[in-house]
């Protein structure tokens, strides 16, 4: 048992730091060293407060602890056995692993999708999702910032991956760790991407900070974490996420 929360604690700890460093470094750039030069990046004119930073960040721990709690009943504890997680680097080949992160980074977009529309149904959203919609004007704290309830089923991923697709633990590392930077993206509150990127087929694939973004100050409509596909095969993507896309650039680049 003792062996058990040393091991918790230890995945805790290295959620967390990763938090305070990808979050925090990012928050430190956008906001901090690089805000004036950054100021025509800024996707909503409204600022956020401190209060509203430190909320986030409370909320986020909160959501670090009972996602460590997912990973340490899937990696080390007997659920394991029921798992396809595989131990052996060589038994799927070096290969494999940079393809099972992308196979997981596309079934957690579908995961990610239903689950965040099924939290927006009007007699559940003020239960579990209403908190993280508190930032109206997301920064990259607020990344983590969910209610107890929507933590559990953000954790729950792993659990799908665990038992639909095999994965060595290091690929679960990296697929975590990948789709955290992709979701500060997200919640950054500024849209860094570069001028020609409109231009390419990959803006009609996945998911700008801009996209999100509009989420938060909309409330309704693009629900995707990393790509577009089912807004718009559902469409629910916003119908002014590509002229409010257009205005930032415009706004950024003239």
């Amino acid at each position: 048992m003792e062996n058990f929360i040393e091991i918790f604690i230890s995945i805790f700890a290295v959620s967390v730091v990763r938090y305070f460093l990808v979050a925090g470094i990012a928050f430190y750039l956008v906001y901090k060293l690089l805000e004036r030069k950054l100021s025509r990046s800024k996707i909503q004119s409204r600022q956020a407060s401190d209060k509203d930073f430190r909320r986030e960040i409370l909320h986020s721990m909160q959501s670090t602890a009972i996602m460590s709690g997912v990973a340490f009943l899937v990696l080390f504890t007997d659920l394991k056995q029921y798992t396809l997680i595989y131990n052996d680097l060589s038994s799927f080949g070096s290969w494999y692993l940079p393809v099972s992160v992308a196979l997981g980074l596309i079934i957690h977009d579908t995961y990610f999708y239903w689950m965040h529309r099924f939290l927006h149904h009007p007699k559940i959203f003020r239960y579990a999702h209403l908190i993280h919609h508190k930032s109206v004007n997301p920064s990259p704290w607020a990344s983590y910032s969910f209610h107890v309830l929507e933590a559990f089923t953000e954790g729950a991923i792993l659990v799908v991956l665990a038992v639909v697709l095999p994965m060595h633990p290091l690929a679960i590392a990296l697929f975590v760790f990948s789709g955290f930077v992709i979701n500060v993206y997200g919640h950054l509150g500024y849209e860094i991407m570069p001028r020609g990127f409109r231009r390419t087929w990959l803006f009609e694939v996945i998911n700008t900070s801009t996209h999100h973004n509009m989420h938060h100050s909309r409330f309704k409509g693009n629900y995707g974490l990393y790509f577009r596909f089912w807004d718009r095969v559902m469409g629910t993507e916003h119908p002014e996420y590509v002229r409010e896309y257009d205005r930032l650039q415009k706004q950024r680049f003239g």
